[in-house]
């Protein structure tokens, strides 16, 4: 099929377009933009400057990506957004690029953002997440693989959430979500890791357990976070396991410091 582009639609001159690309009516493809193969922009989207975008991305009526940062301290230096392949952005979703020069927000493929989800300027959002309606992110927030944001969740800037981590709805997070973990309520909380998840992601039974064991010692026990960890990396048979050793390090490296 070759690439289709509705007659309202309006696309800048120096915007690259791929092939198989299917642009619906009154859609806006702004400067320097690059669209990849097979992609599909029903009507009303607008990909902003300086935008790029992979194959087979998918975006839904009034989707609004690539748009300027809202950082107070951006001044209209060049800076932009990059985005992979296989996404799906729903109705009014909105993606916002980065605020220094040359820098870019990254949003990795296989997403699904649902409607009136936001990432804000210098997020980076990993593979294969799940944006629940009206999921926000403020802006030099961090999401890892596999992760699901639920609905009407709002993120802190500069929190991480980590990989096949969890929010259930409503959550608000202003300190990091440690990878393969529950987090909700409001004030928010840690509620123990993401079984079913991690079941569908095909993690064997041993390293459930494992980072079970690593849960119940930074949460269950009358321990601070540093002794928790401590505790986990003296455990040689613990440590071990990647993931324990990935979620060990990943609340060793935390800036905000992790959800209690």
């Amino acid at each position: 099929m070759a690439t289709q582009i509705h007659p309202t639609a309006i696309v800048d001159s120096s915007a690259q377009i791929g092939t198989d690309v299917e642009i619906g009516p009154y859609c806006v493809i702004e400067a320097h933009a690059i669209i990849g193969d097979r992609c599909t922009l029903k009507q009303h989207v607008t990909i902003g400057e300086r935008t790029e975008v992979g194959t087979d991305n998918t975006f839904y009526p009034y989707a609004c990506i690539g748009q300027r940062s809202q950082d107070l301290k951006y001044k209209e230096e060049p800076t932009g957004l990059r985005i992979g392949s296989h996404n799906t952005f729903r109705e009014f979703s909105t993606v916002h690029r980065a605020t220094d020069p040359g820098d870019f927000t990254i949003v990795g493929s296989h997403g699904n953002f649902l409607a009136y989800t936001h990432i804000a300027h210098d997020c980076i959002v990993g593979d294969h997440v799940i944006f629940s309606n009206n999921g926000t992110l403020a802006g030099h927030v961090e999401v890892g693989d596999h992760a699901i944001l639920g609905g009407f969740s709002a993120v802190h800037q500069f929190c991480r959430i980590g990989k096949h981590a969890i929010t259930g709805g409503c959550t608000k997070i202003v300190q990091d979500v440690p990878p393969f973990t529950i987090a909700d309520g409001n004030p928010v909380a840690v509620r123990g890791i993401n079984t079913v998840g991690l079941q569908r992601r095909g993690f064997e039974e041993a390293d459930t357990k494992a980072l079970r064991s690593a849960y119940k010692a930074i949460y269950m026990r009358k321990l601070n976070v540093n002794q928790a960890l401590d505790s986990i990396e003296a455990d040689a048979g613990l440590i071990s396991n990647e993931h324990v050793a990935f979620l060990v390090g990943f609340a060793r490296s935390s800036q905000r410091g992790i959800i209690r």
